[in-house]
């Protein structure tokens, strides 16, 4: 997608009282959750909100950039929405946890790469929603972890599925289990985020790399995109064929051609 508009622009209205802010800077878009006080804690409105953000901005951009508000990105479940929902039973409770891991994911379905930009707090819900990201880039005095046992609590936004996945099972269980807190660079070691970001440069390194992803072809990162997430649901030698038999379709289209053209031109100048 081409953008046309340098400045930065509201995606969609936004509605009173609304706890994500989506905007648009020519090809990024980027969405805020929008709690500062409450450190960006998420609700039931958070997660249905930005679901619908992911959704609305996937059709307007080529990259999203997720992050908090406040210097933090999240810490997790809203205590006192929680309390209050466990007062009216399981049933009240169920649209907190859906509505949070249906948003996170929706990050795995969309076209476009979604970057998690961490600083600050990341604990808890906000830890999963960056292990759902496609990309983390971590600020480099990010307080990480998944909390959820030191509260006497059970995560339920994914990181007994996810973590795992990411960084093998021994990892993921002593994490979980005993709350450990993660720096940026152990996050990176782990395959949790790819980069550690100084605190001088921060805004800009992640404004940069998000306009270096939006440069590239569209199509190309949605394809492989899809690939390396279809082929993690299968086996290695089924995930090769998929992958053989995508690359010839993209390569039979004018788009790759115009790119392998120009290179040949360049190279031969």
């Amino acid at each position: 997608m081409s953008g046309t508009d340098q400045h930065t622009e509201v995606a969609a209205p936004q509605a009173d009282g609304s706890v994500i802010e989506s905007s648009i800077d020519d090809r990024v878009g980027t969405i805020l959750l929008n709690r500062p006080a409450a450190m960006n804690a998420i609700t039931i409105a958070l997660g249905t909100e930005l679901e619908a953000a992911l959704r609305t901005l996937a059709e307007q951009v080529d990259v999203i950039v997720i992050r908090g508000s406040g210097g933090n990105f999240s810490v997790g479940g809203d205590f006192n929405e929680l309390q209050a929902l466990r007062e009216q039973g399981r049933e009240a409770m169920a649209p907190l946890f859906a509505n949070f891991t249906r948003a996170c994911a929706t990050i795995a379905e969309l076209d476009v790469p979604v970057i998690a930009a961490v600083e600050g707090y990341a604990m808890a819900g906000g830890f999963e929603l960056m292990q759902s990201a496609d990309i983390a880039l971590v600020h480099e005095k990010a307080k990480l972890a998944d909390t959820h046992s030191n509260h006497g609590m059970v995560p339920g936004g994914g990181s007994t599925q996810r973590l795992p996945r990411l960084v093998g099972r021994q990892r993921a269980l002593a994490h979980i289990l005993t709350g450990d807190r993660l720096s940026a660079a152990e996050a990176v070691a782990w395959g949790l985020a790819y980069k550690v970001i100084p605190a001088d440069t921060f805004d800009a390194d992640v404004a940069d790399f998000a306009r270096a992803l939006a440069g590239k072809d569209r199509t190309a990162l949605a394809r492989s995109k899809r690939l390396v997430y279809q082929g993690l649901q299968q086996p290695l030698e089924d995930g090769i064929a998929m992958e053989a038999s995508v690359v010839l379709d993209h390569l039979s289209e004018d788009s790759s051609g115009e790119g392998i053209d120009a290179f040949t031109k360049k190279k031969g100048s």
